[in-house]
Formats: structure tokens, C-alpha cells, sequence
């Protein structure tokens, strides 16, 4: 009698457990893309729209009236704290600051 082959099954448990699949192939040198792609021009143009439409949110409001008297330390640790990151706190207070200067602008022109 010759050797039998054992017909491999997908397993349930272990090391090579569920459905078996063939692994994509990267070229040499490239890695998978983790970079967040850009704001196309659609969404921003969305975004500028909505925010003329339904202002500032609360939080982003108590962000201004923080950084209005100076307190740059405190409004990014409250950023920090609603938001959940360091980076989208300091991305989110730089966003405020700039309104704040384009508000001081505008009052100044007119």
C-alpha cells in the first residue's frame, strides 16, 4: 500500500486557522500606504459651506474664548481632552487661532 495524503482542511483552531487565502504581493521597496490622503477639493468646499451654515461648535467656541486671553497651555489640554489626541488637539488649535486672526482682520478692515 502506498502513503496516503491527508487532505488539508480549514481549520477552526491553531496556528493556520480560517479560510485560507493568498497573500498580496507588494513590489520591492513599497509598503502599505498608512499616509491619510489629502482633502480632495469637493470635501473642503463642503466643509467651508457647512461651517458658514451652522458656525463653530460649543467646544470650538470655548476654544476661542481660551485663546482670546492668552491661554494657549489651556485650551490645548481642554483640545486635547474633547478631541482625544495630542495631534488633533494642536492641529485643532492652530484651526482656531487662525479664525480668530481672520476675525481681527475683518474687524480691522471695516
Amino acid at each position: 500500500m502506498g502513503k496516503r495524503v491527508r487532505k488539508r482542511f480549514e481549520l477552526v483552531v491553531g496556528l493556520k486557522k480560517g479560510h485560507k487565502v493568498t497573500p498580496n504581493k507588494l513590489r520591492e521597496g513599497k509598503k502599505t500606504p498608512h499616509v491619510a490622503t489629502k482633502a480632495q477639493k469637493q470635501a473642503k468646499l463642503v466643509r467651508e459651506i457647512t461651517r458658514e451654515v451652522c458656525g463653530h461648535a460649543p467646544y470650538e467656541k470655548r476654544c476661542m474664548e481660551l485663546l482670546r486671553i492668552s491661554k494657549d497651555k489651556r485650551a490645548l489640554k481642554f483640545l486635547k481632552r474633547r478631541l482625544g489626541t495630542h495631534a488633533r488637539a494642536k492641529k485643532k488649535r492652530d484651526e482656531m487661532s487662525n479664525v480668530l486672526i481672520q476675525q481681527r482682520k475683518a474687524a480691522a478692515h471695516k
